[in-house]
């Protein structure tokens, strides 16, 4: 203290005394001593700026470069930094190419030692949110609204869609004139399927609706128990319930009801009494 006071008086314990260095006595060490340790700063300091931005963009949707694919996973360039694609996050039977373009939803940016570690996705829900914004400015601008989605990658994803303005069709701007927008979209992730429905209040038209493209004779709801009984032709039994499930499997989760389908035949037997 008594050495800081002879430099300065007014300085007090605590405080920090600056002394100008003079690098012309540095031996060789220990200047590259110092320049290893700015280097390091700086280099710390472009990471962190980096990660800031990245982190600002979870959630959304970005342009990769495919750079090399190793041991199952996909790495990305996306500007400043590069992203990692698992199998879990690739559409299944998606194959990637060096230097190919492809359209990448980002999940989670974490912090690295070198740097910061983006995880991208394929196969997110979020994926098709972001594509049908960008493709379609009636979205953009809120005049239709994204209400549900329900995907499963590489196979299906059904979409529910509701216009605020009565004279704005909500699933026709989304597939666009002769189906051109809708089209891009399938294009862009590996010519998965998507069903787009309207989105209705009605808990029991919008059910209807979500097991598009059966046709529905009619749905029961219970409300206490979230779950709905539909009638379907038995001609649409099939088509209603879907290879696997699937057709039913993704109403449901677009809905969030428990949907029990039954053929006409199978609804009136149990009316009656007798095993359909």
């Amino acid at each position: 203290m008594a050495a800081a006071k002879k430099v300065n008086a007014l300085y007090e314990v605590g405080d920090v005394m600056e002394e100008e260095a003079d690098t012309r006595k540095f031996g060789r060490i220990a200047a590259q001593t110092a320049k290893q340790v700015v280097v390091q700063r700086i280099r710390e300091a472009e990471r962190g700026n980096i990660y800031e931005e990245y982190a600002e963009k979870e959630n959304e949707i970005l342009t990769a470069i495919v750079q090399r694919v190793e041991k199952g996973n996909a790495y990305v360039e996306l500007g400043k930094t590069d992203g990692i694609l698992t199998p879990n996050e690739m559409i299944p039977g998606e194959t990637y190419e060096n230097n190919q373009r492809i359209k990448v939803y980002v999940l989670e940016v974490r912090k690295d030692n070198r740097g910061p570690q983006v995880v991208v996705s394929r196969t997110h829900p979020g994926l098709i949110k972001r594509l049908f914004e960008m493709e379609v400015p009636e979205i953009m601008s809120g005049v239709v609204q994204i209400k549900s989605i329900a995907r499963e990658a590489g196979f299906r994803t059904k979409i529910a869609v509701f216009s605020t303005d009565p004279q704005v069709d909500a699933v026709g701007a989304c597939v666009g004139q002769r189906g051109a927008r809708v089209e891009r979209i399938c294009n862009e992730i590996a010519g998965e399927k998507i069903d787009i429905i309207e989105w209705d209040p009605d808990n029991a038209i919008y059910i209807a609706k979500a097991l598009s493209p059966a046709k529905v004779l009619m749905v029961y709801i219970n409300e206490e128990e979230k779950a709905a009984r539909v009638i379907v032709p038995d001609n649409q039994l099939s088509l209603a319930i879907g290879k696997e499930g699937q057709n039913a499997r993704l109403a449901a989760k677009l809905t969030g009801w428990k949907i029990d389908i039954k053929s006409q035949t199978q609804a009136e037997s149990a009316m009656s009494g007798t095993e359909a």
